[in-house]
């Protein structure tokens, strides 16, 4: 028998109480407007972002958790404890019950609460949280020592989970660190060309994406913050004569060349074929002596940028097209040396952008440790209401 399962059978064999929410703590919310933030402010401002801002002024000087009221992160949860403020659509819970600890509610909200926001949401253009929706919340309050127990284990794979986001920060700097460093040949002799020079560039196919199809339709979303292809919510087409000329294949770079991903580039290393959406180019190598993945390393790189930015200019809507991509200029050193690179380069992003446990990514052990944590945590704070059994 566990610990926490000796706990329960000594001092809650018939189940729990339950409360609401309201009944246990004090729900307020912030008074301001979302753009009161300051940039050098001295305390954090929490909005219905996901991250708080800063301020130079407090309303709150105490521990509370802190809920999205509406927007893109509806339900969002935060914790802190000391000076802070408040939007005006942000929950503040703070006073806590004696009977209750913060830490318990904040794990217990963070597995139960969205879930039930979702079922009770207030329809509109912009879906909201009620006041009366958070105070009628229930909540299981398990004996004091219980509850201790349980923020003592889950603390634990929060714990872990933090640590693992420190290490993938740090590599992901070591990874930039090395790919400039190998990418760098001032000074040394080595060719250079204009992608015009060495590559071929057609833009991308116009349809309308449908849920089932013969063939995949790539799309300029379908390119992850890692350069790489979501598996995700796939779209696709029916092939036709007239898609049949935006076929990519394995080898092929896409890049997108407009919008707030503009320049984002993606090897297509896919063993199917597939259709690619307009918004995006296809660059295929016209020469021999330039290895896909290798050009793939120095799209990502600060040297690539570097003249990417300058060449599209600022404005609202800053766009690649051909003519500005037959100008950037490439390094090409011996297909040896491409390969060297590749290989060193091909390990670090298995290590910090690989979603697979096959290659020990980390992503792919914060989605695993994560994925215990929802396990432990619905299995922790699941309860019998007393007197149900």
């Amino acid at each position: 028998m566990s610990r926490i399962e000796q706990l329960i059978e000594e001092m809650c064999p018939d189940g729990v109480e339950f409360k609401e929410l309201g009944e246990i703590a004090k729900i307020s919310t912030g008074k301001l407007n979302a753009n009161a933030m300051t940039l050098d402010g001295l305390y954090p401002f929490f909005t219905c972002s996901e991250k708080p801002y800063l301020i130079d002024t407090f309303a709150f000087d105490t521990e509370a958790i802190l809920i999205s009221g509406n927007g893109s992160q509806l339900g969002h949860i935060n914790y802190y404890n000391g000076k802070f403020n408040a939007y005006q659509r942000t929950y503040v819970i703070c006073e806590f019950s004696t009977n209750i600890t913060a830490s318990y509610l904040l794990h217990f909200l963070k597995g139960f609460l969205k879930e039930y926001i979702w079922k009770n949401v207030k329809e509109g253009s912009v879906p909201y949280i009620t006041l009366p929706m958070l105070q009628n919340f229930q909540i299981p309050l398990p004996p004091l020592p219980i509850q201790q127990e349980i923020v003592r284990i889950l603390d634990t794979f929060t714990a872990l989970d933090g640590s693992l986001q420190a290490e993938l920060e740090a590599r992901r700097k070591q990874y930039e660190h090395y790919r400039n460093q190998l990418l760098n040949f001032d000074g040394k002799e080595v060719e250079w060309k204009t992608l015009g020079e060495v590559g071929e560039f057609k833009y991308g196919f116009t349809d309308i994406a449908k849920d089932f199809g013969n063939i995949r339709f790539v799309r300029i979303t379908d390119i992850n913050e890692n350069g790489k292809l979501r598996v995700n919510d796939c779209k696709y087409l029916d092939l036709t004569e007239d898609n049949k000329a935006y076929l990519i294949s394995r080898g092929d770079i896409l890049m997108a060349r407009t919008g707030a991903t503009y320049g984002k580039t993606m090897l297509f290393n896919e063993d199917y074929p597939a259709v690619y959406a307009s918004f995006l180019i296809r660059i295929r190598f016209k020469v021999k002596n330039i290895i896909p993945e290798y050009y793939w390393h120095f799209s990502q790189s600060g040297i690539y940028w570097v003249q990417a930015n300058k060449l599209v200019g600022g404005g609202a809507q800053p766009q690649f097209n051909a003519n500005v991509l037959k100008t950037i200029q490439i390094p090409i050193p011996p297909l040896s040396e491409q390969e060297r690179i590749v290989g060193i380069l091909d390990k670090f992003d298995a290590l910090v952008a690989s979603t697979s446990s096959a290659t020990g990514g980390i992503p792919a052990e914060i989605a695993a440790r994560r994925k215990q944590y929802e396990y432990y945590r619905e299995k922790l704070l699941s309860f019998e209401i007393k007197g149900n059994k």
